[in-house]
């Protein structure tokens, strides 16, 4: 199986050849050039990627990485830790609210145990993949140690070759893990950079006592695991967690394997820009699914330079907002495949 190491290798910048040609397709289209807006340049960015045209109709697969995490004990968070294992029973029941919007867009569900605390051992569709029994407490502490961290950033490279061996070309994003909204904060203060006050939310429903606690929480976070941080892995073991790691392999992965990877919320966002930091050549590969209410989301894509495809105010996580993302992203590729162009119905170009 390939680790980080050599996924990291793997990944090229998508080629600027393949984006001419694919937005000369498009120009070619039976409409005035760029009327399509956004929808016209995800199908060229995937037309990209994927070196082809016209598009293979992809194969969709949402993989969620469940983890938890011992920082709950500081009160950052308005549900208790138990709710995790109880939503990973949700999760694959098929009561999540994933499960919903994955149906609608044609798209499988993979439930992974990456580190959670509780052992699911009469869910035999959960993929056991745990590192540790809960990432901990950062206040503390670090969230693991760098091997954890490794083990668990190769967990989400080995499902994106996984799905890749099975003919799929576009996969998403899902966490759940109560109080994961904290170490995903951490993690945009220190690899953005920004202020933590301005990348810390309310998550699940916090107060502005709690708000105001979560933030000092984090800084305390960032302080007692600072001198850890000599590199994005040495980060996310700091102050990260085990599914963040997850998510950070599966884009390290799909984009080693030339896929195109769409990424839910914060959370997910979080495990993105430890990949984007690792090698920046992966944001090619990223389609990011939405912009979280959540207001350290606004400063990533602002940072970054970055646009989401939907601004809904989600903030469930689970993979919804990639659900939906994925579903307009093949209404691009449609477009790009089945739109007639000016040749084949007799008109000239701007006529």
């Amino acid at each position: 199986m390939m680790n980080w190491e050599e996924a990291v290798k793997e990944i090229k910048p998508v080629s600027e050849m393949w984006l001419k040609r694919a937005r000369e397709r498009l120009d070619d289209l039976t409409k005035p050039r760029g009327s399509l807006g956004v929808l016209e340049e995800l199908a060229a960015r995937y037309a990209a990627i994927k070196e082809e045209i016209p598009i293979i109709m992809p194969a969709k697969k949402i993989f969620v990485f469940v983890g938890d995490h011992d920082v709950v004990a500081e009160g950052v968070s308005a549900y208790p830790q138990e709710v995790t294992a109880q939503m990973a029973r949700n999760l694959l029941s098929g009561g999540a609210g994933v499960n919903v919007l994955a149906g609608c867009a044609g798209a499988e569900v993979f439930v992974i145990d990456i580190g959670m605390k509780e052992e699911l051992i009469d869910a035999p569709e959960l993929i056991n993949k745990n590192v540790r029994k809960g990432a901990g407490n950062i206040a503390i502490g670090p969230a693991m140690s760098r091997e954890e961290a490794e083990i668990a950033v190769n967990v989400g490279i080995e499902m994106a070759l996984k799905a890749y061996s099975e003919g799929a070309s576009l996969i998403a994003t899902g966490d759940m893990g109560i109080g994961n909204t904290t170490p995903s904060a951490a993690l945009f203060s220190v690899l953005l950079p920004a202020e933590v006050e301005d990348v810390t939310g309310r998550g699940t429903g916090l107060d502005d006592k709690g708000l105001a606690h979560k933030i000092e929480v984090i800084k305390k976070a960032i302080q007692v695991n600072g001198r850890s941080f000599g590199d994005p892995i040495a980060t996310l073991a700091g102050v990260g967690g085990l599914e963040i790691a997850g998510i950070s392999g599966l884009c390290l992965g799909g984009a080693a394997c030339r896929m195109v990877v769409v990424v839910d919320g914060f959370i997910s966002t979080a495990g993105a820009l430890v990949a984007m930091r690792i090698n920046p050549s992966v944001k090619d590969y990223l389609f990011f699914s939405h912009q979280s209410s959540e207001k350290g989301h606004r400063i990533f894509f602002k940072k970054e330079g970055l646009r989401p495809i939907l601004d809904l105010d989600l903030r469930l996580g689970e993979g919804t907002g990639a659900a939906i993302a994925m579903q307009i992203i093949e209404d691009g590729i449609r477009i790009f495949n089945e739109m007639a162009t000016f040749e084949e119905v007799g008109i000239a170009p701007g006529a």
